[in-house]
């Protein structure tokens, strides 16, 4: 009886043990994915700032790695496409900006990517 219940207990603890290793490696890729979406957001703000205070999407400059303790290990991929556009019947036309930001997190299997794409004029 003594054996049965000690197979049983064991049992029990290998389950358990496998649960929480589970619930840590999702909560691990969770915040990983969430600091690759922050790296992006970061990535394509910085873009918007570069190509509207410099010459247009040349200004932009890619990759962009990040040092702040939040993001280090981070880096936004930066890809941006103008178009020149009359709108509302303004004269002279006006040039929009497609930003698109791959935020890029982790290596191997750890590794996170998010994309946010920014339209400006």
């Amino acid at each position: 009886m003594a054996l049965f219940v000690i197979t049983v207990l064991a049992l029990l603890v290998a389950v358990m043990a496998q649960l929480q290793q589970g619930g840590a490696e999702a909560v691990s890729l969770q915040i990983q994915s969430q600091r690759a979406l922050f790296a992006a957001e970061s990535g394509a703000q910085v873009g918007v700032r570069e190509a509207l205070e410099g010459s247009g999407c040349s200004a932009v400059s890619s990759p962009k790695t990040f040092t702040v303790p939040g993001l280090s290990g981070c880096r936004a991929v930066m890809d941006c496409e103008s178009v020149s556009a009359e709108l509302t019947g303004k004269s002279p036309a006006e040039e929009i900006f497609t930003l698109t930001s791959t935020g890029q997190c982790g290596t191997g299997i750890d590794r996170a990517e998010r994309v946010v794409e920014v339209k400006v004029r």
